[in-house]
């Protein structure tokens, strides 16, 4: 028995009850689904119908709730409170920092949807506005795409990142969901309580990072299909994930500053030079028109976006679209949130907001608009069949955008390389915090850990891939996101608690050093000068009762 201890002591480092209910729990669905698809693809409708009937417009109330909130505290007294302390430096430069935190955050999730949304709201407007393949439902479609990838889909990783951030690296604590519930929960964060939260925030995690993975896989496929590498099937689909696991167990052999570091600056480059590739290439002076005029409209509209619900209709559109992306960014903030969090030791508060909320979104539009509104052109004024092709198979919308311009084929290639990419690097940092989960907090959870959660990562994005392709994957992002957004409620709560009590204590701080400096620099002559100046100016009031004494009647 000893032996055996010692094995999982010296493989799986220092883990506990969090790290072993996570593993059943997520082997016992692999298995059920692989067994049998179909029951659990009929059950995830159900459950889907059921949360999107009942407290969908809670997704929505809430992720708008964070925006406000993380604003604030950036522009409030709190923002000058750094995640460390006060003279700690920042760990990376601002492009590797910016770097990583984009490639983990939307780096898949960009290349997949940059055409294929705007194409698909092009092809069905979205709420039913607008007649389909006209200009209004493209300008529509493109308005809320930035909606999709603007500031509520940041907002979920901010809010958790800062919290995570906050209480390792300013109070020296664990780097674990739970430990941000501390001021609430004071010590029954050590008990059942913590492990509950911590364990619910893997679930979570790992349904969100599967669904990237299966993105990434068939956006793979597809492209490989158009090269004439292989068919676009399940079975292909299935050798890309496990092509992709070699390279990120390989990715995961290295240390965090060297393996996802290279990989995020790697991964950033390219996606740059597609990006300029197609912006130059493409019609610019439409691209640049258009992105002027939908961050005019998302700005403008931004409130209405953010809280439409269609409670008088049987419209669906919200539930598959804004509530998928408001739950699959839920899913995703414990892994993204707590990575960014490893990475911005040294960042203050605003420092940390605004680059985490302005800049991505700034690289998300200029993306969707160089893409999607390249697509959009090519579709309004040439009819090249882009609407067509997304129709038919999603993730295609791409590879026929760029077989409109010069050297496609080169450009197709680089594309399935960088989708490629993006893939290992965000199973490479989820493993990286899934560790971090599961160790008990610790910053370098061993290798055999992360591969572990790789391996299970991709075990769940193949069975949801069986469990209904796409459409599977946005049903159950939106079921296991919901009781982590209610623990991002009262996340924010407690940190914002914390935040005021760590403001009170540098007052009083601040006032008692006053204090005694002032005891210590004055004679006793002046301060009685300067107490008589005072009373020239507003006499002390006499204490007086306020009520008249009661006069007692003698017998």
């Amino acid at each position: 028995m000893s032996k055996i201890k010692m094995f999982l002591r010296r493989y799986l480092g220092d883990v506990g009850l969090v790290f072993y209910v996570s593993v059943l729990i997520i082997t016992v669905f692999v298995i059920a689904a692989a067994l049998q698809p179909e029951a659990v693809e009929s059950t995830a409708q159900k459950l889907l119908d059921v949360t999107a009937r009942n407290v969908g417009w809670m997704y929505l109330m809430a992720t708008t709730g964070f925006v406000l909130f993380v604003f604030f505290l950036a522009f409030s007294r709190f923002g000058c409170i750094r995640l460390g302390p006060d003279n700690e430096l920042a760990e990376f430069s601002y492009v590797s920092w910016l770097a990583m935190i984009f490639s983990a955050g939307m780096g898949v999730g960009l290349v997949f949807w940059g055409v294929a949304e705007p194409m698909m709201h092009f092809n069905e407007p979205p709420l039913g506005l607008g007649e389909p393949r006209s200009a209004e439902a493209a300008q529509l479609g493109m308005r809320y795409a930035f909606f999709h990838w603007g500031f509520h889909q940041w907002a979920n990783f901010t809010l958790v990142g800062l919290a995570i951030a906050y209480v390792r690296f300013r109070h020296n604590s664990h780097g674990l969901i739970s430990e941000t519930f501390r001021p609430l929960l004071g010590r029954r964060v050590d008990q059942g309580w913590g492990a509950a939260i911590d364990i619910l925030a893997v679930i979570s995690t790992i349904f969100g990072v599967a669904t990237t993975l299966g993105l990434g896989a068939l956006q793979v496929n597809s492209g490989l299909a158009r090269l004439g590498v292989a068919e676009y099937t399940v079975v292909s689909q299935f050798m890309i994930l496990a092509g992709l696991a070699t390279l990120f167990i390989i990715s995961a052999m290295t240390p965090l500053d060297k393996g996802i570091r290279y990989l995020s600056n790697a991964n950033m480059l390219l996606a740059a030079g597609l990006l300029v590739f197609v912006l130059v290439t493409g019609p610019t002076a439409f691209i640049f028109g258009e992105l002027t005029q939908t961050v005019g409209e998302y700005l403008g509209n931004i409130i209405e976006m953010s809280l439409v619900t269609t409670p008088y209709s049987h419209e669906h559109w919200v539930e598959q679209w804004t509530m998928f992306y408001w739950a699959w960014g839920l899913s995703w903030a414990p892994f993204v949130g707590s990575f960014i969090a490893r990475i911005s030791k040294g960042r203050t508060i605003r420092e940390f907001v605004m680059g985490v909320m302005l800049v991505p979104v700034a690289l998300s539009m200029l993306w969707f608009s160089t893409f999607g509104g390249a697509a959009i052109h090519f579709e309004l004024f040439d009819g090249v069949g882009i609407a067509d092709a997304v129709a038919k198979e999603v993730p295609a919308g791409l590879y026929v955008l760029l077989d409109q311009l010069p050297w496609g084929i080169v450009a197709a290639i680089l594309a399935v390389a960088l989708v490629s990419m993006f893939v290992v690097t965000s199973a490479d940092s989820a493993t990286f915090v899934l560790g971090m989960f599961t160790s008990k907090g610790v910053l370098t959870p061993t290798r055999f850990v992360r591969i572990l959660w790789g391996c299970l990562q991709l075990l769940m994005a193949s069975v949801l891939l069986l469990t209904g392709g796409l459409y599977g994957l946005r049903t159950v992002s939106i079921i296991a996101a919901f009781p982590f957004m209610l623990l991002m409620v009262l996340m924010a709560f407690s940190l914002h608690k914390d935040l005021a009590a760590e403001i009170r204590r540098r007052e009083e701080k601040e006032l008692l050093i006053r204090t005694r400096i002032e005891q210590w620099l004055l004679r006793e002559p002046e301060r009685e000068a300067e107490h008589q100046v005072e009373e020239a100016i507003h006499p002390t009031a006499p204490e007086q009762d306020c009520e008249p004494p009661v006069k007692v009647p003698i017998a």
